[in-house]
C-alpha cells in the first residue's frame, strides 16, 4: 500500500481525483491539504468537506488549510469553469426539507497549517510518502523554503500541471496550475525531489464525454453517481460552449491512475523549467520531450502517452465499488 498526501485546490476534477484515490485500495491517504487555485482556499476547504461527505467513511484523513495566495502573483481563480463554488454550484442544491443535498463531512480541520502538515507527514513517513499535487504548487514550494532537506525525504511528488507540446488552457502557452503560481512551480522543479508530471499533453488524451458519464452512472444509481452528474454540469457546459464538445478532461485523476496503474502511462525524462517573467509566456513549462534526447540532469518524468480507454474503464470500475 502506498502512503500519499494530497495537496489540492478542490474544483471538479480535483473532486473526481479525490474520490478515485479514496476508492483505490492500493493507496492510503495520510492527509489532505488545501491551497488557493480553482477557488479561494477557504472555499476549497469547504469543497473538500463536501467531497469527503459523498463517501460513507469510517475514518477521515487529517485535513489542513494551506496558503491563501501565490508566492508573488495575485490569485487567479477558475469559477467560470467550475462554478462559483468550484463544484458546479452543488452547494446551492437542497433536499425537499431544505437541508443541503451535499452537506459538509462531520470532521474537523487541523489547527496546523497545510504547509506544516506536509512537513509533519514527511517526518512521520520519510522515504515512503508520495505527495500528489492537484493544484498550484504554493504549499509545496513554501514547505521546501521552510525545510528543503525534509522535503527531499519524499518518495516523489506526482503533479498535474504544465503543457509542453500542447496549447495551454488558461493562456496559449500556460496550464492553469502552473500559471496561478509559476514562481512556486519553478522552485519545486529545482528542489531535487523526484517529480512525475501529468501535463495537458497527457490529460487531453482522456476525454470524458457527457454521454459516457451519464451512461455509466445510470447503470449504478448511487450517491457517487449523482454527485458526479451534479458536480460536472458546469464544466461540461463550459466545454460545450468554448471547446466544442459536451464533456471535459478529468485532468487531476491522472496522477492517481499513475500511482495505481503505471502501465497505462508512458513518460520521458526531461529538464523542466518554468517561465516566470514573460509577458506572453508567463507560467509556460519548457522542456525537450523528444524521446531520443538524453538529458544529463533531468529533474522530472513527464507523461506523454496514456491508454485513455483503459484508464476510463478503470475509473468507472472503481466508482462502481460503492
Amino acid at each position: 500500500m502506498q502512503r500519499i498526501l494530497i495537496d489540492t485546490d478542490p474544483g471538479v476534477d480535483d473532486a473526481i481525483a479525490i474520490l478515485l484515490a479514496l476508492l483505490s485500495p492500493e493507496l492510503h491517504i495520510e492527509a489532505i491539504t488545501t491551497v488557493c487555485g480553482n477557488v479561494p482556499v477557504t472555499q476549497g476547504t469547504e469543497n473538500l468537506l463536501r467531497i469527503l461527505a459523498v463517501l460513507d467513511l469510517e475514518e477521515f484523513p487529517c485535513i489542513a488549510q494551506g496558503e491563501a495566495r501565490p508566492l508573488v502573483k495575485n490569485l487567479v481563480t477558475a469559477a467560470h469553469v467550475h462554478g462559483e463554488d468550484g463544484l458546479g454550484n452543488i452547494s446551492q442544491l437542497r433536499n425537499t426539507d431544505g437541508s443541503p443535498l451535499y452537506p459538509l463531512a462531520n470532521t474537523s480541520i487541523s489547527s496546523t497549517s497545510g504547509v506544516d502538515l506536509i512537513l509533519e507527514t514527511v517526518t512521520r513517513y520519510p522515504d515512503e510518502l508520495t505527495l500528489v499535487a492537484l493544484g498550484p504548487l504554493t504549499n509545496i514550494a513554501t514547505a521546501i523554503r521552510k525545510d528543503a532537506s525534509k522535503m527531499q525525504r519524499l518518495q516523489t511528488i506526482i503533479l498535474m500541471g504544465g503543457a509542453f507540446e500542447e496549447y495551454g488552457n488558461v493562456t496559449t502557452t500556460a496550464e492553469f496550475n502552473i500559471f496561478v503560481d509559476p514562481h512556486a512551480a519553478q522552485e519545486v522543479f529545482q528542489s531535487n525531489v523526484p517529480i512525475d508530471i501529468a501535463p495537458l499533453d497527457a490529460t487531453h488524451q482522456v476525454v470524458l464525454t457527457g454521454e459516457r458519464l451519464h451512461a455509466e452512472t445510470d447503470k449504478r444509481p448511487n450517491r457517487i453517481s449523482q454527485f458526479l452528474k451534479d458536480a460536472t454540469q458546469s464544466c461540461m457546459e463550459f466545454y460545450r460552449r468554448y471547446v466544442g464538445f459536451w464533456g471535459f478532461h478529468i485532468h487531476d485523476a491522472l496522477p492517481i491512475g499513475m500511482l495505481t496503474h503505471p502501465d497505462y502511462f508512458q513518460s520521458v525524462a526531461a529538464d523542466v523549467q518554468v517561465e516566470t517573467e514573460g509577458t506572453l509566456t508567463n507560467g509556460m513549462t519548457v522542456a525537450d520531450l523528444r524521446p531520443e534526447r538524453r538529458h544529463p540532469n533531468p529533474n522530472a518524468q513527464v507523461c506523454i502517452k496514456v491508454a485513455a480507454e483503459a484508464f476510463l474503464d478503470h475509473f468507472f470500475k472503481r466508482i462502481a465499488r460503492r
